[in-house]
């Protein structure tokens, strides 16, 4: 079913407005930031460098779209065991101040602020662990970010997931169960995603953009004749 306002349920109705929602790694970011990580960890010492050669793999997976995202999760989930958030928050706050702020698009800042001089309501829906998607967005001024969640107990990180995974038919899942506690009804939504894994999300808006998109997606768009942004040139408004 696609983006209504029908889908907020129960909610107290305030002055509509529209709901930008991004994608966030090749998106907002060249680069995806959980393999930077990983990269970043096993430079610090803090994982094996066969991390990077499972991950490669999966990266594979990923591009064609048919990636275990619960196996991946585990694997590089792996050096965040025994450790607590407030160390792990270290670690993040170094990787984004050296890794992650030279790779935000220009173009990304310029939409969003498009965005909020609009009066629109932002949000990151990413396929990545909240422990760097939501300093990332942090970074970007938005708020509202729904991630993979992960698990705590006793204020330690076990290397394990919770709840549904933000990811394909997870981020429409997830982002349905956000706006039912939301108080605020929207008169529609745009979205904007650089990956075919995101198709279900971008049927799902009313306004969907191709950011960068690969193959699959690129192609699809334009059978669809969504507008493609590409930010990775100089012209970077295709149709």
């Amino acid at each position: 079913m696609p983006f209504t306002t029908q889908t907020i349920m129960n909610t107290k109705i305030t002055t509509p407005s529209y709901l930008a929602i991004f994608d966030l790694d090749e998106t907002l970011i060249a680069a995806d930031s959980a393999r930077l990580w990983s990269h970043f960890l096993v430079k610090k010492g803090l994982a094996p460098l066969s991390l990077l050669t499972h991950e490669q793999a999966m990266i594979a997976a990923y591009a064609k779209g048919t990636l275990d995202m619960a196996s991946y999760m585990t694997t590089t989930l792996e050096p965040l065991k025994g450790k607590t958030p407030h160390i792990i928050k270290q670690l993040v706050d170094d990787f984004i101040h050296g890794v992650i702020t030279p790779a935000i698009y220009p173009q990304a800042l310029d939409r969003i602020e498009w965005h909020r001089k609009r009066g629109d309501h932002i949000l990151i829906i990413s396929a990545t662990g909240e422990h760097l998607v939501k300093p990332i967005a942090a970074v970007l001024g938005i708020n509202n970010v729904i991630a993979i969640n992960l698990e705590q107990k006793e204020g330690i990180y076990t290397g394990k997931t919770t709840g549904i995974l933000s990811f394909k038919e997870g981020k429409v899942e997830r982002l349905k169960l956000w706006l039912q506690q939301q108080n605020h009804s929207y008169k529609g939504s745009y979205g904007y995603s650089d990956s075919i894994n995101d198709l279900p999300l971008l049927n799902f808006v009313n306004k969907p953009f191709a950011v960068n998109p690969d193959p699959m997606l690129a192609m699809h768009a334009q059978m669809q004749e969504w507008t493609i942004m590409d930010w990775r040139h100089a012209n970077n408004i295709l149709r």
